[in-house]
């Protein structure tokens, strides 16, 4: 693999590989294009967090820095590649990004769905210059303010995307670390308040707290029925 005087790599099969939609979009015309993607779904606990990402016009078309040459859906990586990937993009100007964070009260109000279309158009709107064209994550969110073009598994097919897993994921980590910090007995240090075994029991014990989402099962039923094992 050989880089040029800029740092990227002379790699055709990779950016045919992670770059085909963004090279094709800016070949119809699309100058600013960004990958969108959000972390946290799922959890009972904590934010959905949603980051946009624009990458710059050279990597697109000579591909990326061979220091980001690894780049992948966020939950293929270690949390150390996470990280790394993390500073090597948000330290680099050229990397326009921007991250929203939607809480559990307003997820419970809205469903987790929403929150996460609402995630995505805030992350979105927050990019400057604002894009033209957005690769998503998944199935066409009909909610979207911009263009798009949905990729199932996106995050694998798309450095866009992928960088954006990226950032949303280590943002929201480090929120649940934060968590944890103030609430030690959930133990969101280490399941990030997805629903293990420790979190269940630790839900018995001591109940919710205000960072749960109690539109969500187990946290749904009645009283006496919240934390059954």
């Amino acid at each position: 693999m050989v880089a040029d005087k800029s740092g990227c790599m002379n790699n055709p099969m990779r950016v045919i590989a992670r770059l085909e939609w963004e090279r094709k979009l800016r070949a119809e015309g699309i100058h600013v294009l960004a990958g969108v993607d959000e972390a946290g779904r799922g959890p009972l606990a904590g934010p959905v967090v949603a980051a946009a990402v624009v990458l710059p016009a050279i990597w697109v078309e000579q591909g990326l820095p061979l220091e980001l040459e690894e780049l992948n859906d966020s939950k293929q990586l270690t949390a150390g590649q996470r990280e790394l990937f993390f500073s090597l993009l948000t330290c680099n100007p050229e990397v326009k990004h921007a991250l929203a964070v939607v809480d559990a009260e307003t997820i419970d109000r809205i469903n987790i769905l929403q929150a996460t279309h609402k995630a995505m158009n805030a992350a979105l709107a927050a990019l400057q210059p604002a894009p033209d064209h957005v690769l998503v994550d998944g199935l066409r969110v009909k909610s979207l303010a911009f263009q798009q073009t949905p990729l199932v598994k996106g995050d694998a097919l798309s450095y866009s995307i992928a960088a954006a897993s990226v950032l949303a994921k280590v943002t929201r980590d480090r929120l649940m670390l934060e968590y944890d910090r103030k609430w030690p007995q959930y133990g969101f240090a280490e399941h990030k308040g997805y629903g293990t075994p420790t979190h269940l029991a630790n839900l018995s014990r001591h109940g919710p707290c205000p960072i749960h989402r109690k539109s969500f099962a187990p946290l749904r039923p009645t009283q006496g029925e919240l934390f059954a094992l």
